[in-house]
């Protein structure tokens, strides 16, 4: 996979979906940037991007997935694969259900995903040197270069969805003192169970992760 280094970029994100629209895409790629002016968070929302933090697009062809993927759970299925190279270096950074990194109470990151013809396009946000009021950053320090080339390196090596759900689903269980947005309503994820396919249920309706 190849790996772009950018000083400065408006997005990672809007960058990989500008390539594609265009049609000037060599997938897969990543790109990386140590600052971005207009960085794109979960519903829509700004995320706060400041310099030296980690902000990182990829794109896939659908095709590079594992067969046993369900659409609706890549931004799942990148974050524990994210999470557990920084896991074994030592991080106590866990996943609240459906994108969203934490260390103990506090958000220090998130995924938001997108599928735009036949490509995926992944980005990650990480506070890793600094963090806003009311976030955190990561709790170890990483040399983001080599980190990324340890995710890229993990990602094409077509781990199973079933591989990343069975160790997944242990962890889910700290998601359930939380609550989460879905459309323009808040739930709570105290009697939430999770379904194989990344879903969950609550009282008896199915709601997907769709970030």
């Amino acid at each position: 996979m190849e790996i772009l280094f950018f000083n400065e970029i408006n997005s990672t994100h809007k960058f990989l979906l500008s390539k594609i629209k265009n049609q000037e895409i060599k997938y897969p790629i990543c790109v990386i940037a140590d600052c971005q002016t207009e960085g794109v968070g979960s519903r829509g929302n700004e995320w706060i991007s400041q310099k030296g933090n980690l902000f990182l697009s990829l794109c896939v062809d659908l095709k590079q997935l594992p067969k046993d993927l369900p659409l609706q759970s890549i931004s799942i299925y990148f974050a524990y694969i994210f999470k557990e190279i920084l896991s074994f270096k030592g991080s106590k950074i866990w996943i609240k259900w459906p994108n969203d990194f934490y260390i103990k109470d506090k958000k220090i990151g998130g995924v938001i995903t997108v599928k735009t013809s036949h490509f995926i396009v992944c980005s990650i946000g990480l506070n890793i040197l600094h963090a806003p009021e009311n976030f955190d950053k990561l709790d170890i320090e990483i040399d983001r270069n080599e980190f990324v080339e340890n995710f890229v390196e993990k990602i094409e090596k077509y781990i199973s969805w079933k591989q990343v759900f069975s160790k997944y689903k242990i962890e889910f269980q700290k998601s359930k003192k939380f609550n989460f947005h879905y459309k323009s309503d808040k739930f709570s994820l105290r009697k939430a169970e999770l379904d194989f396919d990344g879903s969950i249920l609550i009282d008896g309706k199915k709601i997907y992760n769709l970030r």
